[in-house]
């Protein structure tokens, strides 16, 4: 595996800006002896003596009628796994109808014998109607009309059903994100040691790739909704951690001594002081929660996890780029309408004095009701309209819906007609001219020289403990199977950050100079940022192959240097302040 990726026998050098670059063979001068290597297999020995072995217990199986032994952790796994399952049908069958709901608290007999017992779920005029009531009482007409426009097209495109899948997917794992979050995060706030214990365990559910988690979930939980919820929860909770105690942390000490020479105990000072005062920052963190949900509702898919990340994998199985397009889309509409809801609550500031009536203080919720009143009468009526037995009133089918996946195809296809060879000569160059030769000068490196290197940066960032810390993630690595590996992966890092730091400074720097463009490079950043990177992976392998180069055109260049921009006109606007 080493002599692999540290020589290649088909070209010992390279020339990089004028630099012979050559692959050495290596020795234990060059690479440590894999003494890490039997730790895969002790994790997998283990996982697996917990989920067979250890501590039996007797549990009453219902639908066998009869006790049965299964081991401790196993059983555990089970009934969470049922709670969240039940959860999550709930709410489903709340947007979409449904009997699952109703059957855990019957049977399948008693549904058969009473149908109309079954929910009927809501219509798509409802839903739409209640998301720019909202949007509007938020942040005014600008995001009712991105709520309605959001709304009617997942509905006409016959996205409906997905939609509401994952939209209840994501009103599950995000309130639960929302409470381990805060709970964390105000434990970590009253005690350091929580908190120093806690921050190398929130690092490492930030950083670990989602595909090394996700296959321990469906190993402990099984496939399906709930274990794409569990990865989703473990992805999203470590920004909300932070946020709270952020948050917290800003309170001013003059705030919190008021509070106790008022009278306030522990629980009122919390409660009824720090948390209110700390509101802006927590519902920030609220709003990275959502984003981190959506974020993972492709990747859900992977594990049995329904809704448009289960049809977008689909259709790129498929290869038809277009209808994978379309399921994009409608993720980014969902996630860029909830990003500005959440914004919008977390900035909204409530008048506490104002002498309003009883219209002007439940003005909304009475409109909400006609609304849902209009759009039960809308759907009855379409009920005797529409005679093909497809209620449009109700919910437009993914079969009867509008498709733009022609028009999309039709534009890859030009796109490959058009620039073909020009991509293709600077995909030549790109990879023969900068990525082997820097990917050789990476694997030439000796580990005594990457210990230097990286150790030495950790001691003039953070001092003698970061270069320790540094130096102890380094030495695991060297000390595993997969130390070249790694080098690989730090290339393309690498290169990646730089690429997107200039494009990301260049482009922030200039549209941050005028209102306008300013405008709209936030909205292609919220676009880029929230559709999912894997409707890129079809096209970019079809224009440049599968080489390192898709690593770095798909969400590298698209994600993080608009990242940077935003970073940049932030700080623009405090100067300005």
């Amino acid at each position: 595996m080493e002599k692999k990726y540290s020589k290649d026998p088909n070209l010992s050098s390279y020339n990089l800006f004028g630099i012979e670059v050559r692959y050495y063979a290596y020795d234990n001068l060059w690479r440590l002896p894999p003494y890490l290597g039997w730790l895969p297999i002790w994790v997998n020995d283990s996982l697996f003596f917990l989920l067979e072995d250890w501590m039996p217990i007797e549990y009453w199986n219902a639908d066998l009628q009869e006790y049965q032994t299964r081991p401790l952790v196993l059983q555990i796994t089970r009934m969470l796994s049922a709670f969240l399952t039940f959860l999550i049908e709930f709410i489903r069958e709340i947007l979409i109808g449904g009997v699952k709901t109703v059957v855990a608290f019957t049977s399948w007999d008693w549904i058969d014998a009473n149908p109309w017992a079954e929910l009927p779920g809501l219509p798509w005029t409802i839903v739409t109607a209640g998301a720019v009531i909202l949007g509007y009482k938020l942040n005014g007409k600008g995001l009712a009309l991105l709520a309605g426009i959001s709304m009617i097209y997942i509905a006409v495109f016959g996205q409906w059903k997905p939609s509401m899948e994952t939209l209840s997917f994501v009103l599950i794992a995000a309130p639960v994100s929302f409470f381990l979050g805060l709970v964390f995060g105000i434990w970590s706030y009253k005690s350091k040691r929580v908190e120093a214990a806690l921050n190398p365990i929130l690092n490492v559910m930030q950083t670990m790739p989602h595909y090394s988690y996700i296959v321990v979930i469906m190993v402990m939980f099984g496939i399906g909704d709930h274990a794409g919820a569990i990865a989703t929860i473990i992805f999203a909770t470590p920004p909300m951690v932070r946020l709270t105690l952020l948050g917290l942390r800003k309170v001013s000490p003059d705030v919190i001594h008021a509070g106790k020479m008022s009278g306030c105990n522990e629980f009122q000072l919390l409660f009824k002081v720090l948390i209110p005062t700390a509101r802006r920052d927590i519902l920030i963190g609220v709003n990275q929660v959502i984003m981190q949900c959506l974020a993972m509702a492709v990747i859900a898919s992977f594990i049995g996890a329904k809704g448009l990340g289960w049809n977008l994998l689909l259709a790129l199985n498929q290869l038809r780029i277009g209808l994978a397009l379309e399921a994009g889309v409608c993720i980014s509409l969902i996630a860029i309408l909830l990003d500005k809801m959440s914004l919008a609550w977390a900035h909204k500031q409530t008048d506490y004095f104002a002498n309003l009536n009883f219209f002007q203080r439940h003005k909304y919720g009475l409109f909400f009701v006609g609304a849902v009143l209009v759009g039960l009468i809308l759907a009855s009526v379409g009920s005797f309209y529409f005679k093909e037995g497809y209620n449009y009133l109700y919910e437009v089918p993914h079969n009867k819906g509008i498709s733009g996946e022609p028009f999309w195809n039709a534009g890859v296809d030009w796109i490959w007609d058009t620039f073909f060879y020009q991509l293709k000569i600077f995909n030549t160059w790109l990879i023969v001219d900068v990525l082997q030769p820097m990917r050789a000068a990476y694997l030439r490196m000796p580990i005594v020289a990457t210990f230097v290197l990286v150790m030495g940066a950790g001691y003039i960032i953070g001092g003698i403990r970061s270069a320790l810390v540094v130096g102890g993630f380094t030495l695991f690595i060297a000390l595993s199977p997969w130390w070249d590996r790694a080098l690989v992966t730090a290339y393309m890092a690498t290169f990646g950050v730089i690429v997107a730091a200039i494009i990301g400074v260049i482009s922030g720097s200039l549209a941050a100079q005028n209102t306008t463009s300013t405008k709209i490079v936030l909205g292609i950043c919220d676009t880029l940022q929230t559709f999912p990177s894997f409707v890129y992976l079809i096209p970019v392998m079809m224009l440049f192959g599968v080489t390192d180069m898709q690593l770095f055109l798909q969400p590298v260049t698209l994600l993080k240097d608009f990242a940077v921009f935003r970073q940049l006109y932030t700080m623009q606007l405090r100067c300005r302040v």
